[in-house]
């Protein structure tokens, strides 16, 4: 059914204006191609009332129940994120990230058994992006109230990135704690969100004490 409706589309260069408008949706996502989204929205057509209404309820879920940590930014469904509220993590370390993305990244490489804090973006003046529209008064409280020994910058290596690495070492000093950078592995332009976990792992064992 799923090719003859994608033949039928093609031929006619059209589709119905339900399918256009699924399609126009599934476009905006990100990652996701012209052909892509026509895919989708035509898989659609293929499931069963049961599935779209979980597959729709779950999209409520998500909209519904996320919440910011409150502690360091990351996303979860009550005050405290998993990792906030695990005891077994070490609350000596920070390792500040620019999106929660990036935390799911570090975790998957399992070398890491600190916590986390999320800047929600990197300082990009062009972009309008200050550093007073980044999490960074919560980071500072943080450092300042609790036993903190290390901060680890996990920021990706761009412009905008070591920007924003520069001004954080700026402000962290006078803390007189550890900061350390993820070391090579990762290349100049590259992204946390997108490296292996090999390369994750090694810029974090390796990191380097600014």
């Amino acid at each position: 059914m799923k090719r003859i409706l994608y033949f039928y589309i093609r031929r006619r260069k059209m589709a119905t204006k339900s399918i256009e408008k699924l399609t126009d949706y599934f476009y905006r996502f990100p990652g996701i191609g012209k052909k892509s989204a026509s895919r989708l929205a035509l898989h659609i057509l293929e499931m069963e009332d049961f599935d779209i209404n979980n597959f729709i309820k779950s999209i409520y879920d998500v909209k519904n129940n996320t919440q910011k940590c409150s502690v360091c930014g990351n996303l979860s469904e009550s005050s405290l994120c998993e990792i906030c509220d695990n005891e077994a993590r070490d609350g000596s370390i920070i390792c500040v990230v620019e999106d929660n993305r990036d935390i799911v990244a570090l975790e998957k490489a399992r070398s890491y058994n600190g916590k986390y804090h999320v800047l929600n973006g990197k300082i990009a003046p062009l972009n309008g992006i200050t550093p007073d529209k980044l999490n960074i008064k919560p980071l500072l409280q943080r450092v300042a109230q609790e036993d903190i020994e290390e901060i680890i910058l996990a920021l990706n290596p761009d412009l905008e990135g070591e920007t924003t690495a520069m001004y954080l070492m700026k402000l962290l000093k006078p803390f007189g704690v550890k900061i350390t950078k993820i070391a090579s592995g990762i290349p100049m332009g590259g992204n946390i969100e997108f490296s292996d976990i090999a390369t994750l792992n090694r810029a974090l064992n390796d990191r380097i004490e600014q």
